[in-house]
């Protein structure tokens, strides 16, 4: 929950090559307080059946930038996702027979008391984020 002295942050992930929910990505959370200082890592979650997260760690009283570390390669190696990759105008094998993004990293400013919601639009070969509402 966010107060007057910390930032919250949700995301959620959609597959738009076929226009439904990313169901069991894994995502890390990180924050840092500082441009120059270390991350910390603070632990993680999964997307459930609607592609949200909802239990992501809180963020620390002086965090100033936070980074979504999103796992979507076993996402795209799941076999219901073939039906993905046999909708998009590419050869069915990626050049290295490996997802083209195997992981998906996300950094930004936080501060404090504000919410910030980063949706992830995700396809096998591009994605996007935005900040949310």
């Amino acid at each position: 929950m966010s107060t007057s002295t910390t930032a919250s942050v949700s995301t959620h992930i959609l597959d738009t090559s076929i226009g439904r929910p990313a169901e069991g990505v894994a995502i890390e959370l990180s924050a840092r307080s500082g441009r120059e200082a270390a991350w910390q890592a603070l632990g993680g979650s999964a997307t459930d059946a609607d592609g949200r997260c909802k239990d992501l760690p809180a963020l620390p009283e002086g965090t100033t930038h936070v980074r979504l570390d999103f796992a979507v390669e076993a996402y795209f190696l799941k076999f219901e996702n073939k039906q993905a990759d046999a909708q998009q105008d590419a050869p069915a094998n990626r050049d290295s027979g490996a997802v083209f993004f195997p992981e998906v990293a996300i950094t930004f400013a936080v501060k404090p008391g504000e919410h910030y919601h980063v949706p992830l639009l995700l396809n096998p070969f591009g994605y996007s984020v935005y900040r949310g509402s």
